[in-house]
C-alpha cells in the first residue's frame, strides 16, 4: 500500500498533484504504476479497446473531457483491465457499474458514477498527453493514487520506508 501524503512529503519538487477531488472505486483503493493515457468523449469503446492489449502494470489515464453524463468504464471493460495485467486507471470523468467495479483486484479514480453508457463510437486519441486539475500526463509518466489524492512523476520515485 502507498501513501501519497508521504511520497509527497519525500519528492515534493518532482510531483504534480491532481486538485480534483476524485472517488474511489475498485478492490485496489491504492496503486502506482507507469501510465499511458486516452481522450475520448462519452465513449468507452477507445477504453476497452487499451485495456484489451497487455498492461504489464500500467495505469490508464483517461480524460473524458470532464463529463458525468456517461461512463467510460463499467465492470465489464475494468475486468478487460484486470485480465490483461493493468493495475488501475484515472479517470476525468465517470464509471458506470461500481459495485461490479468495486469486486475486481483494480483501481479507479473518478470524477462519478452513473447508469448512462455511451451509443456513439469514436476512435479516441490514445497516447497523447492529457491534461487536467493543473496535472500533464504524458505516456510513460509515473502515477501514484491513493484515496485521498493522484500524483505524477516523470520517473519512477523511491518509495517512503
Amino acid at each position: 500500500m502507498i501513501v501519497t501524503a508521504d511520497i509527497f512529503d519525500l519528492h515534493h519538487a518532482e510531483l504534480g498533484v491532481c486538485e480534483l477531488q476524485f472517488r474511489s472505486f475498485g478492490g485496489r483503493r491504492s496503486f502506482f504504476g507507469p501510465c499511458t493515457t486516452v481522450k475520448v468523449f462519452e465513449d468507452h469503446n477507445p477504453v476497452l479497446e487499451i485495456l484489451s492489449t497487455p498492461g504489464a502494470g500500467r495505469i490508464l489515464v483517461i480524460d473524458a473531457g470532464g463529463s458525468l453524463r456517461v461512463g467510460v468504464m463499467g465492470d465489464r471493460v475494468a475486468a478487460a483491465g484486470v485480465r490483461n495485467g493493468w493495475i488501475g486507471a484515472i479517470i476525468f470523468g465517470a464509471i458506470r457499474d461500481s459495485a461490479g467495479i468495486n469486486g475486481l483486484d483494480f483501481g479507479v479514480k473518478a470524477l462519478g458514477a452513473t447508469a448512462r453508457r455511451g451509443w456513439t463510437q469514436t476512435p479516441g486519441e490514445k497516447a497523447v498527453p492529457v491534461a487536467f486539475g493543473s496535472v500533464r500526463f504524458e505516456p510513460g509518466d509515473w502515477v501514484y493514487a491513493d484515496e485521498d489524492c493522484v500524483l505524477a512523476a516523470k520517473r519512477e520515485l523511491a518509495l517512503p520506508a
